[in-house]
C-alpha cells in the first residue's frame, strides 16, 4: 500500500475548523499515513493551547514512523529556496517559510509518498521541480 503525508495545514484545518473530514478519512483508508518531522515540528511550534498541545503530543506518540529530511534533502532545499525565491522576488521571511515546504516535498518524494496539502501556491511551484505527487484540498 502506498504512503501519504499530510501537510501541517491539513491538520490545522481538520482540528480547528472541522474541514476535510471525508478527504482525511479517504486518505487514511487508501494510504498508510506517515508523519513528517517537519510537520510535527510546525504543529508543536504552533500549539498555543493545552488542547492543541495534547493533540500534537498524541499524534507524535502514536506515529509508527517519523520521516525526516536527509542531508541531501537539506542541500537540495537550499537550492530550491534560492532559485525559486530569486525567480519570485521573495523576501527573507518568505524564503524561511518556504524552506519547510521544500523539505516536506523532498521527503515525500524520497519515500514515494503522496503529499496532501491545501497550500496550492507553494506546492505548485515545487511539484514540477521536485517531482513529488501532490493532492490539493
Amino acid at each position: 500500500m502506498r504512503s501519504a503525508i499530510l501537510d501541517t495545514n491539513v491538520y490545522i484545518d481538520y482540528w480547528q475548523k472541522g474541514l476535510h473530514d471525508r478527504v482525511v478519512e479517504s486518505i487514511h483508508a487508501a494510504f498508510i499515513v506517515r508523519h513528517a518531522a517537519v510537520v510535527l515540528s510546525e504543529l508543536r511550534r504552533g500549539a498555543r493551547t493545552q488542547r492543541a498541545r495534547r493533540a500534537v503530543e498524541s499524534l507524535y506518540r502514536t506515529a509508527s514512523e517519523v520521516w525526516e529530511p536527509s542531508a541531501s534533502d537539506w542541500w537540495e532545499a537550499g537550492k530550491l529556496v534560492r532559485d525559486l525565491g530569486d525567480q519570485q522576488g521573495w523576501d527573507v521571511q518568505k524564503r524561511r517559510e518556504f524552506q519547510n515546504d521544500a523539505l516536506l516535498a523532498l521527503t515525500s518524494r524520497r519515500h514515494g509518498a503522496l503529499l496532501v496539502t491545501s497550500n496550492r501556491s507553494d506546492f505548485q511551484l515545487l511539484e514540477g521541480r521536485v517531482g513529488v505527487q501532490v493532492r490539493y484540498l
